[in-house]
């Protein structure tokens, strides 16, 4: 592909990046707590200022590189080979974000720790250099990486000696749930940054300081790249990014509190991240039925059969954003609702999660032999 590099960002958008860079240290450390909705603020202007410079330049870096995304014509069926380093966009600016915003103790540095694991092995991934099994023991160090750091399900209605393998099970679903379901422009990426404004409203619920500003900087720098993911993408999240994000989503909804009114609060993550959880569990259903592996691609994806039944991939993309914040504020709601009140509530959205699931496999999809010529 002989294309030609984005324009560099414009000299007065990188002073205003280096003026926001530098207030923010002074802004967290030195306004007082009743300042907080303007150290939120620069959070997140500076997480999203970042990575809207920052994109381009990876942008560039890929394609001449060629860490690009090629189509097959079979399961990649874009037009054109697309960057990928979206994802060390996210990381970057996250990181850099965090290192101004706040005091690394324990559990930050094990976040970011963590992170960065899963950075290493998913640009490994995305240049095809490791197979599904080292991708899995890299998420299984991670999730090591943050129990270590104190990171895990801490539950009064569950011994203890649960903690950890819920915790494995949950952080390793959420890293999957956003890698499956990253198969569409802008649909990863715009429904994390829409399940990371929801996780900010809880923390900010919860008081929880720490993880409002981890939320905000990892949202801000997830809009920063949505503006060149978005239909047609310019560049890709990978699997650097998809794993990275679902590290970040997985840990920062453990941290949080759900169930101060009511014990069954603590279904409120799931239902924040049920895009993705659902396209997850709903393409491992279809490929059990259809004993399929796991691990083979197929177009079982929820996204993909919308696309099939005529919905545009922007429209599908928006229809997900929008599910996302309708989910993200039925979980808040029931955060503080009674018992009896979230029972209803759940019964249904179980309905209706399995009538949309049933609606969804009735539509014809290519089968394998006819994706792979087997």
């Amino acid at each position: 592909m002989n294309e030609k590099p984005r324009e560099q960002p414009t000299n007065i958008a990188f002073l205003v990046l280096i003026l926001i860079f530098f207030m923010l240290p002074i802004s967290t450390n030195l306004l007082p707590s009743s300042f907080l909705l303007a150290k939120y603020l620069l959070t997140f202007l500076l997480a999203l200022g970042l990575a809207s410079w920052a994109t381009p330049l990876a942008r560039n870096a890929a394609l001449q590189y060629n860490i690009v995304d090629k189509p097959d014509g079979r399961l990649k069926d874009h037009h054109f080979p697309v960057p990928y380093l979206g994802g060390i966009v996210v990381y970057i600016s996250f990181i850099l974000t965090l290192a101004f915003t706040f005091h690394l103790n324990e559990k930050i540095l094990g976040i970011t720790l963590a992170g960065s694991v899963l950075v290493i092995v998913g640009l490994f991934d995305d240049m095809q250099a490791v197979t599904p099994e080292i991708k899995i023991l890299g998420q299984l160090i991670a999730i090591l990486v943050l129990i270590k750091s104190g990171i895990r399900i801490e539950l009064i209605v569950l011994p203890e000696f649960l903690s950890i393998p819920f915790t494995v099970l949950w952080v390793a679903g959420i890293i999957n749930a956003i890698n499956i379901i990253d198969i569409m422009d802008g649909l990863a990426a715009g429904v994390a940054f829409c399940a990371s404004m929801v996780f900010f409203l809880v923390a900010v619920v919860n008081g929880n300081t720490m993880i409002s500003v981890l939320t905000l900087a990892l949202a801000g720098s997830l809009l920063g790249v949505l503006k060149y993911n978005f239909e047609p993408a310019e560049i890709y999240l990978g699997d650097t990014g998809s794993m990275f994000i679902g590290l970040m989503l997985g840990s920062l909804s453990m941290i949080g509190r759900y169930t101060q009114y009511n014990v069954l609060g603590i279904v409120a993550p799931v239902l924040i991240l049920g895009v993705p959880i659902f396209d997850m569990l709903f393409v491992m259903f279809l490929r059990h039925q259809k004993g399929i592996p796991m691990f083979l691609g197929s177009k079982d994806h929820f996204a993909l059969r919308c696309l099939q039944a005529g919905y545009s991939v922007k429209q599908i993309a928006i229809i997900s954003y929008a599910a996302t914040v309708t989910l993200g504020g039925i979980a808040l709601f029931i955060m503080q609702t009674t018992f009896l009140n979230t029972l209803w509530i759940l019964l249904t959205l179980g309905i209706g999660t399995l009538y949309v699931g049933h609606k969804l496999s009735q539509i014809k999809m290519p089968s394998n032999r006819e994706i792979f010529g087997k």
